[in-house]
C-alpha cells in the first residue's frame, strides 16, 4: 500500500500539470463558434477589413453603467463581447477602454466623477431607464455610449440601448472616420466658414431675446479654431455684414440665406429695417448652409425665435464639412426626364408632383453614399459612379440619352432600374365639377427598345394578390380589414436567398408592381446571369387593358387557373451586348435660332464635308461584366414603404440592393444579418386545427401514455422478480 502512494501522488500532479497547461494553451490559442445561424455574435467579414486596416490610432471610449437591469445589462455584455471580436481581427492601432461611471452603494466614487466629466466633454449625457423592483416601477439615470476617436476626429454612439444593428453603427463609423481624415489631407485648399451677418440685426435683436447675437462672431470664431486641429487646419472663418457690403448681400440672396425684415417701432426707437443671418461652408463649387436660427409658432405665445447653442453649432459646422467632403462613394441619380424626386426638390422645380416623399430614401442613402444628380439632357454621365438609379421616370429618352445609359453600362458599370409602366394623368379642372380621378395609362419612355435588347420586358398590366396588404376600417365605414389587392405581401419562400444580399430578406411589400418577363435563353447565350429575387404569390393575376386602382371595385377572378406565380425583380449581370453596336452614334439635337446661317458641306470653316469623316473607337460593343437590377414600380423607394431607421425589410432590401450594385456585398451582409422579421410559415387551415389540438390535448395525453408505460414495464418488473424467487 505504502509503494501506491508516491505513484498516486505524481499521478495527481500529472493531471494538475496537464490541466494548466491546456488552460494555457487556450489563452493563447483562442478561437470560439458562433453556432447562431445568421452569425450574430459573430463580425463580418467588412468590420474585419476596416479594424485590420486601420494606419492611424483608432479609441473606442465606452462609458456604461454597470449592474443594469434586463435588457440592458445583456447589451453590456453584447457590447463587451463585440469590441473584444473587433480586438482580435484589429491591428495594433484599435483599442478600446470602458469607462467605470456607477456609484458604488448610492455614492459616487471621485473616479466615477472625473469618468463622468469626461463623458460630458465628449457630448455623452445619462438617458432615464425604467426598472422593476420588487413589482415597483422605478426610474434611474444611466450612461449608455460611446466615442470613436481616430487622430483628430471624433464620432458619438450617444445611446446604446439595444444591440440590433450596433456592429453595423460600429463599422460604419469606423470607416467614415478614415474616410473622412483622408479626404481632408487630399483638400488643396481651405474650406471657407462664412458667417452673414447684418449689424442691423442688433437693434431688434433683445426683442427677439437674442441676447447672444452681437457676439456670434466672436462665438463662431471660437468654435472654428476649437475645430481647426480635429479638421488639419483646413477651416477657414470669415465674417460679413450684408447691411454694409452690397457684394455680400447679393451672396446671401444666392444662398437663399434667412432675412428678417420688421417694421419701425418708435416706442423703441427702432427704425424699419431688414438683416440677413446664416452660416455658409464653401470649397470651391460646393456649398453648404448652417441654419442655426430658427422660427418656433408657440400658440397663445406666437413666433419666437431659438439660436442653436454652441455645441449644437459645433455639431452642425462638423456634419457640414461632412457633406462638402466626399467621404462616401458618389451614386448617380437620375434627376431628368421627369423621374421620381430623390433629392428632396420642390414640385415646381422638378416639374412632378409627388403624394409621398422620398425623405426616408434620402436619408438611408446618405449613411453611405453621395447622390449627384445626372441630367442626361444637358450631359453626359461622370466616371465617378459605380451605379446610376433610374427612378420612375416619365419623359421620353432620345437616342442619345439611351446611348450614355448603354455605354455606362457597357463600361462595366451597373444600372438600378425602377421604372413604371404606367402613369396618372388627372383629367383638366372644370368649373362647377368636382374633381375626378386620375386615369392610369400606360406609360412608353424609350427605355423599353434598351431593356427589350437586354432581354426585360415590362408588361403592361398591375399584379394582384390575395396574399396582399390589409387595409383596417374605421368604425363608421363597417371597421374590418380591405385587400389591398395592387400591394403584395412577399413571402419567405417567395424569395430567392441564393444572392448574399437577399439571405436575411424574409419578407416584402410591394405597391403598384407589373410583372417582368427575361429572355432567360438569349440571356444565357451571352453569358449572362439571370437571378430572380422574388414573385408573388400563387394566388396572383394581372390586371391589364383598363386599370383601375379602387379597392372597392377589385375582385379576385373567379377561374383559379387565371392566378400563377409573377416575377417581380431580377438582377442580370455579366458582359452585355451594346444595343448601339453596328450602329451610328446618334446625335445630341441642338436647339438653335431660325436665322442662324447652316453651314453647308464644302463651305466655311474648312471648307470639306465633315460628315465623310469616320469616327471609330467611340462605340463599346460588348461591355465588361456589368449589373441591373430592375423592378417595375418606383413605389418602393417613398416614404410610405420605407421606414426612417432602414429596419425594415423593405429597406434593408433596398440597402443591400444599391450596395450589391456598388460591389459593397459585404456591408449589405453586415446590415441585414440581425434581421428579426421572421415570418412562420404558412400552413392550411386543416394543419392549423391539428397543432392547435395536439398542443391542448395531445401534449397531456402522451404524458398519461407514458405514464402508463413506465407503470406496465414496472409493473411487468415486479412480478418477474415475484417468479424468479416463488421459484
Amino acid at each position: 500500500m505504502a509503494g501506491k502512494r508516491p505513484g498516486k501522488y505524481i499521478q495527481f500532479i500529472l493531471y494538475g500539470i496537464v490541466v494548466v497547461l491546456i488552460n494555457v494553451a487556450g489563452l493563447t490559442l483562442f478561437f470560439r463558434t458562433d453556432l447562431t445561424k445568421n452569425d450574430v455574435y459573430s463580425i463580418s467579414e467588412a468590420s474585419r477589413r476596416v479594424v485590420s486596416t486601420l494606419s492611424e490610432p483608432l479609441t473606442i471610449h465606452v462609458f456604461f453603467t454597470k449592474n443594469l437591469p434586463a435588457p440592458h445589462n445583456n447589451t453590456e455584455r453584447y457590447l463587451h463581447d463585440l469590441l473584444a471580436e473587433y480586438a482580435n481581427y484589429g491591428n495594433r492601432y484599435f483599442n478600446y477602454r470602458f469607462y467605470d461611471v456607477s456609484p458604488e452603494e448610492g455614492d459616487i466614487s471621485s473616479k466615477a466623477k472625473e469618468n463622468q466629466a469626461l463623458a460630458r466633454n465628449y457630448g455623452l449625457f445619462p438617458i432615464q431607464i425604467q426598472a422593476i423592483e420588487k413589482d415597483e416601477v422605478k426610474f434611474q439615470k444611466a450612461y449608455m455610449g460611446l466615442v470613436i476617436l481616430h487622430g483628430d476626429l471624433m464620432e458619438r454612439i450617444p445611446t446604446v440601448t439595444s444591440t440590433e444593428g450596433l456592429e453595423y453603427k460600429l463599422t460604419m463609423a469606423m470607416q467614415k472616420l478614415n474616410n473622412k481624415i483622408s479626404a481632408l489631407l487630399r483638400l488643396k485648399e481651405r474650406i471657407r466658414v462664412r458667417l452673414f451677418l447684418s449689424s442691423s440685426l442688433n437693434a431688434v435683436a433683445p426683442l427677439m431675446r437674442l441676447n447672444a447675437l452681437p457676439r456670434l462672431p466672436e462665438t463662431v470664431e471660437e468654435i472654428v479654431k476649437k475645430l481647426n486641429p480635429k479638421h488639419y487646419g483646413k477651416l477657414q472663418f470669415e465674417s460679413v455684414d450684408p447691411a454694409k457690403d452690397p457684394k455680400s448681400a447679393e451672396e446671401a440672396k444666392k444662398f437663399n440665406l434667412m432675412t428678417l425684415k420688421w417694421p419701425s417701432l418708435p416706442e423703441n426707437k427702432i427704425e424699419a429695417g431688414e438683416g440677413t443671418i446664416g452660416l455658409v461652408l464653401q470649397h470651391g463649387e460646393r456649398t453648404a448652409t448652417v441654419a442655426f436660427l430658427r422660427a418656433i409658432r408657440l400658440p397663445l405665445v406666437g413666433t419666437q425665435y431659438e439660436m442653436a447653442d454652441a455645441n449644437r453649432l459645433e455639431e452642425m459646422i462638423s456634419e457640414s464639412v461632412e457633406s462638402l467632403l466626399d467621404i462616401h462613394e458618389d451614386l448617380g441619380v437620375l434627376a431628368s426626364h421627369e423621374a421620381l424626386d430623390l433629392f428632396g426638390a420642390s414640385p415646381d422645380q422638378r416639374g412632378r408632383d409627388q403624394k409621398e416623399g422620398t425623405k426616408n430614401f434620402r436619408n438611408l442613402v446618405s449613411r453611405n453614399y453621395t447622390m449627384k444628380p445626372v441630367n442626361l439632357k444637358e450631359g453626359s454621365i461622370g466616371e465617378s459612379f459605380k451605379c446610376l438609379v433610374l427612378a420612375g421616370p416619365t419623359g421620353t429618352f432620345s437616342d442619345a440619352e439611351l446611348f450614355e445609359i448603354d455605354q455606362f453600362l457597357m463600361r462595366g458599370k451597373s444600372l438600378a432600374l425602377f421604372m413604371d409602366r404606367f402613369q396618372e394623368v388627372a383629367p383638366p379642372a372644370q368649373q362647377g365639377v368636382p374633381p375626378q380621378a386620375p386615369r392610369i395609362v400606360p406609360l412608353d419612355t424609350g427605355m423599353e427598345k434598351l431593356l427589350s435588347h437586354y432581354g426585360i420586358k415590362i408588361k403592361k398590366s398591375y399584379v394582384m394578390d390575395e396574399h396582399c396588404f390589409k387595409q383596417r376600417m374605421p368604425t363608421p365605414f363597417g371597421g374590418g380589414e380591405r385587400p389591398i389587392y395592387f400591394a403584395p405581401l412577399i413571402k419567405n419562400e417567395s424569395i430567392n436567398h441564393d444572392p448574399g444580399f437577399m439571405k436575411h430578406i424574409k419578407g416584402l411589400v410591394v405597391l403598384k408592381a407589373s410583372p417582368l418577363e427575361i429572355e432567360s435563353k438569349r440571356a444565357e447565350d451571352i453569358g449572362l446571369r439571370v437571378l430572380r429575387l422574388f414573385s408573388s404569390s400563387e394566388k396572383s393575376w394581372e390586371m391589364a387593358d383598363r386599370i383601375s386602382l379602387n379597392p372597392m371595385m377589385i375582385q379576385p377572378p373567379s377561374a383559379k387557373a387565371a392566378m400563377k406565380s409573377f416575377p417581380l425583380a431580377y438582377v442580370i449581370e455579366g458582359p452585355f451586348d451594346s444595343y448601339f453596336a453596328g450602329k451610328e452614334i446618334p446625335e445630341r439635337s441642338q436647339a438653335k435660332e431660325a436665322s442662324e446661317p447652316r453651314e453647308q458641306p464644302g463651305e466655311g470653316g474648312s471648307g470639306m464635308d465633315l460628315s465623310k469623316i469616320e469616327r471609330k473607337g467611340e462605340i463599346l460593343p460588348k461591355g465588361r461584366p456589368g449589373k441591373i437590377f430592375i423592378i417595375a414600380t418606383s413605389e418602393i423607394l417613398k416614404d410610405n414603404m420605407l421606414d426612417e431607421e432602414g429596419r425594415t425589410p423593405n429597406a434593408m432590401f433596398i440597402m443591400n440592393v444599391l450596395d450589391y450594385l456598388n460591389g459593397r456585398e459585404d456591408i449589405a451582409l453586415m446590415r441585414s444579418k440581425e434581421q428579426r422579421f421572421n415570418p412562420l410559415r404558412e400552413t392550411s387551415g386543416g394543419v392549423r386545427t391539428f397543432v392547435k389540438a395536439f398542443s391542448i390535448a395531445g401534449v397531456p395525453l402522451l404524458v398519461i401514455l407514458f405514464g402508463l408505460c413506465v407503470w406496465f414495464l414496472r409493473h411487468s418488473r415486479k412480478k418477474n422478480i415475484q417468479m424468479m424467487f416463488g421459484k
